[in-house]
């Protein structure tokens, strides 16, 4: 008798774990399909062929609950300026030296050397193109505590291009600081000084403010290294910005003529600084 109520109820544990077994397998079912592969959802997928192998985990992996797994931080939201920064905001004798179009290695190491001389910072806008060849100068920018800005990928005028090429110009751009210098660019330069509501926009949206320029150095029309000086000493003032070129062509006079100024220009008490983001 006991042997028969034993028998009886191992027959009903093991009908009961088949019965949940169906189960699990009708709700695999449902979640692939006839033939696919699971999917999150319960959508069904048509297997390829018979064999069909099974896509990456990763590629249907479910996306985490609020509060839950990695999240990657949002990017910076600033307001669309209608114009660019033209000169610094702060009171005192603080002027901002910029260089455009590098890095090149044939004058870029040149200015680096000797703002690294005078303990001075700078902000460098880079264009990708350059960048990409160059990224070990862009470490160099970065472990001297200079800024690097977005100058394009290919220096176009960015006025006559679509929202999409402009967006690929700064996004490139954007991607090649970020690997080389370690954080991403807050500040951003048009070409040619040509801005219009696209560019503001996308910069916006990029996370960078557009800055511009109070003086030109006039190098880019190789003028000679005493000229470029004068040019620069002259129009300094608090909180000019000075605009020089460390590529683009023969920049040997601007690497001479910085070795001339910028003495100059601290013996006259100006501080020679980075610029403070208006959206910080």
């Amino acid at each position: 008798m006991k042997k028969d109520q034993l028998f009886t109820r191992r027959r009903l544990l093991l009908a009961g774990a088949a019965l949940m077994g169906a189960a699990g397998t009708a709700g695999a079912a449902r979640l692939r399909g006839a033939d696919g592969p699971a999917r999150p959802g319960g959508r069904a997928t048509a297997a390829v062929g018979p064999q069909a192998p099974a896509p990456p985990s990763s590629v249907f992996r479910l996306e985490p609950m609020a509060g839950y797994g990695p999240s990657r931080p949002a990017p910076a939201r600033i307001p669309v300026p209608r114009e660019p920064v033209q000169r610094l905001p702060e009171h005192g004798r603080g002027m901002v030296l910029t260089f455009d179009d590098g890095p090149d290695p044939r004058y870029t190491p040149g200015i680096l050397r000797t703002l690294r001389e005078y303990d001075v910072r700078a902000v460098f806008f880079v264009c990708g193109r350059m960048a990409v060849e160059n990224k070990d100068l862009l470490r160099e920018m970065a472990d001297d505590g200079h800024l690097v800005g977005n100058h394009t990928w290919t220096h176009r005028l960015l006025t006559r291009l679509s929202r999409a090429e402009i967006r690929a110009e700064m996004e490139s751009t954007c991607a090649t600081i970020q690997d080389a210098y370690g954080e991403a660019p807050l500040w951003f330069r048009a070409p040619y000084g040509a801005w219009n509501r696209a560019v503001f926009q996308l910069g916006a949206e990029l996370g960078m403010e557009p800055l511009a320029w109070t003086v030109d150095s006039l190098d880019w029309t190789e003028p000679g290294s005493r000229r470029i000086a004068e040019q620069v000493a002259d129009g300094a003032a608090p909180g000019v910005i000075v605009l020089s070129h460390d590529a683009g062509g023969d920049r040997s006079q601007t690497v001479e003529a910085l070795g001339r100024y910028l003495p100059r220009l601290l013996d006259r008490g100006y501080h020679l600084t980075v610029p403070r983001r208006r959206f910080a």
